[in-house]
């Protein structure tokens, strides 16, 4: 939207220089940071909002405060939190390089943009009292993007943002050069209106020898822009790719055999590893001829699925890391995706992590240095 990047850049909390951030192993690109409003609703509000339910539309700003403001009259109490709604720093990547940085110890950083708001320094707030490298997000003039996540009794989510009007990161503005000495990863996720900003970090990551991530967002996302998907996809500039069965399933609609199994198959060709996960039926990976099936982590409670797909990436890029095999960061991505799952929001709660700490214990997996 062309804002103006601001004079004196981020927030400080207390009036002197943070310390130096320490230069990021995995680096995020989302080109405009998002605050998530988190609450359990009742079926009732769900059928009531347009779109599919257990998707993610976007909605116009005014929508969006609408349905906060219904949410409020039909929520689900929640032990944990006394508020209805719970704001917290979110996104798809936000959410992964967060649990990089807070539950495994890997340094991380964001690429983006937040506004100059209220949700904006939410965001900043959050993500770096979490260890999060910030030096790269850039706070603009104007509104931060907004997302209304609806959980049901059963855990499953309904995502609605707002990101029409908020500022993102342009590609003239985004000089992001990776050239960080450790950087290993580039973490994306797929979107057609930032698809030029994404070729473009893709190009600058494969100049530098930088692998990258991506996930498939959505089966909305999957559905309505294919096309060019499937070119970024084949273009081999891919290394790993991450997919949820309803997107694995909607990225081969119309062929003979749209499953899983083979939405793996055609990953794994164009993309040096490929991962499909399945809920409750765990995961599948590839790796060249390499084929594994993970099942998923017993005794998780599902509160609400927000972020499990993003903290398993967060958990398998750590494996990759640390050298694991393709068996074992699918486990680790498991452990970490199950500790998501058991409460509202996208962020892994303190007493969580220590249970997927002990998960990974128990299935002979190395924890992190952190956590020792």
């Amino acid at each position: 939207m062309g804002a103006e990047v601001l004079t004196g850049s981020l927030p400080k909390n207390d009036g002197q220089a943070p310390p130096t951030p320490l230069p990021p192993v995995i680096l995020g690109l989302q080109p405009s940071a998002l605050v998530d409003h988190v609450a359990r609703v009742d079926w009732s509000l769900l059928e009531q909002i347009p779109g599919e339910r257990g998707g993610s539309q976007q909605v116009a700003i005014e929508e969006l405060e609408h349905i906060l403001s219904e949410v409020k009259t039909i929520i689900f109490p929640s032990p944990e939190d006394s508020s209805p709604v719970r704001t917290i720093a979110g996104g798809s990547v936000a959410n992964t390089i967060r649990g990089l940085a807070v539950g495994f110890g890997v340094t991380s950083g964001i690429i983006g943009a937040c506004g100059d708001d209220e949700q904006g320094c939410l965001f900043v707030s959050n993500m770096s009292s979490n260890g999060v490298n910030l030096s790269r997000l850039r706070m603009m003039k104007g509104p931060t993007a907004q997302c209304v996540c609806l959980v049901d009794s059963v855990g499953n989510r309904t995502m609605r943002p707002c990101l029409s009007n908020a500022v993102r990161l342009q590609v003239h503005k985004s000089s992001f050069s990776m050239n960080y000495f450790n950087l290993q990863w580039l973490v994306l996720r797929y979107g057609f209106h930032n698809l030029e900003l994404t070729r473009g970090a893709i190009r600058i990551a494969k100049q530098e020898g930088v692998s990258v991530s991506i996930d498939l967002a959505s089966f909305e996302m999957v559905r309505n822009f294919r096309a060019p998907l499937l070119e970024l996809l084949e273009s081999g500039d891919i290394d790993l790719c991450f997919a949820n069965e309803d997107e694995a399933i909607e990225l081969l609609r119309g062929e003979p055999n749209a499953d899983p199994e083979a939405a793996l198959t055609y990953l794994a060709k164009h993309c040096q590893r490929a991962v499909v996960t399945l809920g409750a039926n765990g995961c599948i990976a590839k790796h060249g001829k390499e084929m594994v099936r993970i099942p998923a982590i017993g005794k998780a409670q599902a509160t609400d699925a927000t972020g499990a797909g993003d903290l398993f990436a967060s958990g398998f890029l750590y494996g990759l890391v640390k050298g694991l095999s393709l068996e074992e960061c699918c486990r680790v991505g498991s452990c970490s995706g199950g500790a998501v799952i058991r409460s509202l929001g996208g962020e892994v709660r303190p007493k969580n992590w220590q249970w997927m700490y002990k998960e990974m214990q128990i299935k002979g997996l190395s924890v992190p240095d952190i956590c020792k």
